[in-house]
């Protein structure tokens, strides 16, 4: 289960170590998804990667899963958040954060459903050398 919450300071003291370094944008699954790469570092066999990601009005991350947990803070708009079940579990806006935990049972999507274009940071933290996400196939919702 994901839970917005105001206090993470493990996303906000992984963001500072790692905004020592910066590397060019990298595209996403899904559609009207632009991410840009801030820092990457490895440590100890886990690769942490903070990313800035923009999802137009209408656009989605497409469904998929993580290798590792994701921790994501939401600047702007609004995000709807997918289960495999199809079920909304989540909704998060300007200041709400939110952690995905890894597993590739844990398929899920996120959604731009406003007018406006959302804005969050990301914070991936996989074993060394994963992917930052796995396309999944639809499990049977009527959208994507």
């Amino acid at each position: 289960m994901r839970m917005a919450s105001r206090g993470m300071p493990v996303l906000a003291a992984a963001a500072a170590v790692l905004l020592a370094t910066a590397t060019a944008a990298s595209a996403t699954p899904g559609r009207g998804v632009e991410a840009t790469t801030l820092a990457e570092r490895t440590v100890d066999g886990t690769d942490y990667v903070l990313k800035q990601l923009h999802v137009a009005p209408g656009g989605s991350t497409g469904w998929h899963t993580h290798a590792g947990v994701l921790h994501a803070e939401v600047e702007r708009g609004t995000l709807t958040h997918n289960a495999a079940d199809c079920a909304v579990d989540g909704v998060y806006g300007p200041g709400d954060r939110f952690t995905e935990p890894a597993g590739g049972t844990n398929v899920h999507i996120g959604r731009n459903l406003g007018e406006t274009t959302v804005v969050m940071k990301v914070l991936y933290v996989l074993p060394e050398g994963s992917e930052h996400a796995e396309d999944a196939e639809n499990p049977g919702c009527d959208f994507e």
